[in-house]
């Protein structure tokens, strides 16, 4: 697996645009979320838990098997940023239910990827992930490093 400063330098390359740097402020996010949401729907039966179960799963094991592999402040923020996540879609899914999230999700879904070829078209670069699947997994990561850096944290 590489370092953390190898994925985030090779990322860093492909997003020199101001523009596209603040499209993937607004839709890396976006995305990780409508993944969670998406996730969180796959049904769950009532013996095994609650709406939502395996989607806390896949962010455990996300969190434990790569972001923190990756690196462990990184992986401690994300874990914090999962918690968030969980709790926003949790509230959404009890305020407007299974087919609303749905609707929602898919709704966000299709905006946010519209903005990242957008913002890629203005970088005049192909997404990072046509190069590695990873990308997927080192855009939220990357986002993070730079919000933590904006508080002096280093990953």
């Amino acid at each position: 697996m590489r370092d953390a400063a190898t994925w985030f330098g090779n990322y860093s390359r492909d997003h020199q645009n101001p523009t596209n740097q603040l499209i993937h402020w607004i839709c890396v996010p976006a995305i990780t979320w409508t993944v969670v949401a998406f996730v969180w729907l796959i049904p769950v039966p009532h013996w095994l838990g609650r709406p939502g179960l395996w989607a806390v799963l896949a962010m455990f094991l996300a969190f434990c098997f790569y972001y923190y592999r990756l690196s462990r402040v990184i992986g401690l923020a994300m874990a914090g940023a999962f918690v968030a996540l969980a709790l926003f879609t949790d509230m959404i899914y009890g305020s407007i239910g299974f087919t609303g999230l749905m609707r929602l999700a898919i709704g966000v879904f299709v905006v946010a990827w519209i903005g990242q070829f957008i913002g890629h078209k203005i970088e005049g670069r192909r997404p990072s992930f046509f190069t590695d699947i990873q990308y997927l997994l080192i855009g939220p990561a990357w986002l993070m490093s730079k919000a933590l850096g904006r508080f002096g944290v280093s990953y």
